[in-house]
């Protein structure tokens, strides 16, 4: 299949890589991954309604927001999140992108903007801590996402993976953490995210995985590259 027929739309593309990646998943991380979001949400439940409401008394527009992306093998999944944008950001995008070649080139590169007007006061607060994606716990459980693996991309970040022939991230299931979290997240440029995200494919397992999530904690707590 070509790319430019790959392009054409998300089931063209869905189909394409679930030819060209197979699943590489193992019975103890899917273990893990039920076992450890169940009790994550467990403990965080009195934060996230805490959050639900702040989110709600901020700004207008909805709690959670559902970010298309795709998962394992080109399947299409919804990440849940904390709403840290207000209701009309797609507009505000594309104004901004053709207003600024400074901004789309920034856009270009990481597909974020490092100081993005669309974000809520109380939304910066919640990316930069990465509170705003808590919610993703319960994609854990439903088996969209493992806890540890390639962060999901959207369909416009797919597509320049796939014209650069570097589908292998899609071989697992992608995750709340992984290696690119934990190596400096956004500061990193899009080419060489894609490269970090292939290269746990390949050493991915458990005791790997854990030792990714121990990483986590002091990114949470001293952000880097979070925006």
């Amino acid at each position: 299949m070509k790319t430019t027929e790959i392009l054409i739309n998300e089931q063209s593309t869905s189909s394409y890589l679930q030819k060209q990646c197979p699943q590489k998943s193992s019975m103890s991380k899917r273990v893990f991954d039920i076992f450890f979001s169940t009790l994550i949400l467990a403990t965080i439940s009195p934060i996230c309604i805490i959050l639900a409401v702040i989110v709600k008394c901020s700004s207008k527009g909805p709690i959670f927001y559902a970010s298309k992306r795709v998962g394992i093998s080109g399947k299409i999944i919804h990440c849940w999140k904390f709403r840290t944008m207000y209701v009309d950001a797609d507009k505000k995008l594309k104004d901004l992108l053709s207003s600024s070649n400074e901004l789309k080139r920034e856009w270009q590169e990481h597909f974020k903007l490092r100081n993005d007007p669309r974000i809520t006061k109380i939304g910066a607060f919640l990316r930069k801590t990465s509170l705003d994606e808590l919610p993703q716990f319960w994609n854990v459980l439903k088996g969209d996402l493992s806890t540890v693996g390639p962060r999901p991309l959207s369909l416009d970040e797919v597509h320049i993976v796939i014209e650069k022939g570097r589908e292998k991230m899609f071989c697992v299931r992608p995750g709340i953490t992984g290696l690119w979290q934990t190596s400096g997240r956004n500061l990193i440029p899009f080419d060489t995210r894609i490269v970090i995200e292939e290269s746990y494919v390949d050493k991915q397992s458990l005791w790997f995985d854990l030792q990714l999530i121990f990483k986590t904690i002091p990114m949470i707590l001293f952000p880097r590259g979070a925006f």
